[in-house]
This record gives C-alpha cells, sequence and structure tokens, in this order.
C-alpha cells in the first residue's frame, strides 16, 4: 500500500499499486512455461487411427463433374500434347469426369439423369421423405480454370434440380 505523508491539502492518491499485478504476470508466465512444453508433447505422441472406408449400399450416386479448360495450343485434357489448363482457354466440362459435354448436353444429362433417381425412389414426395436419397453435385475444378467456366457448371445443374453443389479438393500434406 501506498502511505501518503505530508501536510497540505488532503487530495485523492493517484498512484496504482503494482504489486498484485506482477505478482499475477509472474505466475501465469511460469504456469505457461510449464503447460505449452507439455502440450506440445502431448500433441506429438497423438495417434489417429485409420479406418477402411466402407461404401453404404443405400448411397444415391453423386454426380461427378471436372470442369478445366483447353491449353493455350487449343487441346483438352485427354489429347495428346496437352499442356495444362489455361485461363485463356475454352471452357471444358465432363460429365461424370469421363463424358466432355456442352452447357446444354450438362443441363440435359444432368436433368436426365436426376428424374431417374427421383423416379426409382417414387416419386418427388417419397424421395424428399428422405433427403439422404437426394442426389449431390460433386465439382472438381482445375486451379487454372476461370471462375466463369465453374460457375456455369454449377448453374446449369442447379438448373436441372440438383438442390447441393459441392468442391472437390486435394488435402494438403502437413
Amino acid at each position: 500500500m501506498a502511505i501518503s505523508t505530508g501536510g497540505g491539502a488532503e487530495t485523492p492518491m493517484s498512484d496504482i499499486n503494482t504489486t498484485p499485478l506482477v505478482d499475477v504476470m509472474l505466475v501465469l508466465l511460469i504456469i505457461f512455461l510449464i503447460a505449452v512444453p507439455v502440450a506440445i508433447q502431448t500433441i506429438e505422441k497423438l495417434e489417429i487411427p485409420v479406418l477402411v472406408s466402407q461404401e453404404s449400399k443405400d448411397k444415391v450416386e453423386n454426380l461427378l463433374l471436372t470442369v478445366s479448360t483447353t491449353d493455350e495450343a487449343g487441346l483438352s485434357a485427354g489429347d495428346t500434347g496437352f499442356q495444362g489448363a489455361s485461363r485463356t482457354g475454352d471452357c471444358r466440362v465432363y460429365f461424370n469426369n469421363i463424358t466432355p459435354v456442352t452447357s446444354e448436353e450438362l443441363y440435359d444429362q444432368a436433368f436426365e439423369r436426376l428424374d431417374n433417381i427421383v423416379q426409382r425412389a417414387g416419386g418427388p414426395e417419397a424421395i424428399m421423405q428422405d433427403p439422404e436419397k437426394i442426389p449431390q453435385v460433386h465439382i472438381r475444378g482445375d486451379v487454372n480454370a476461370p471462375w466463369s467456366c465453374v460457375a456455369g457448371a454449377i448453374y446449369n445443374v442447379q438448373a436441372a434440380g440438383y438442390p447441393t453443389v459441392g468442391f472437390i479438393s486435394n488435402p494438403v500434406e502437413p
């Protein structure tokens, strides 16, 4: 505690006692100096189980799309001499990652495929009873493909009736 001595008028003391603050900070510093190395050591020994994935039997087939572009020479993926997608190339969409399609063909094939799945489930009312049966669209876009190509594919499949569109990416190794 600070003690005020001396004469004169009684004025409020404006000094702050910093001793408790320093004590708390030293205790926190010691705790973190001990806790951080212990936490780092336990995290390094963490083992994540590896399980074999099994495809469920009632899983609806999702629609897989690959979006890319032609290279500088105008060649598509799969052509001999393809140098990789170019930002200035023409858009290429591959239905189920295999069949190249135009925008109109993408819409028509996606609509027909979704209609077949809905009819097989027993109609729109039946498929709405179990939302897990509603197929999704998974898009794998080339890193060099312009967004307009990917957006065009999204527009066509949503216009065909697919409510959910997701993206597939490659995981980055730590």
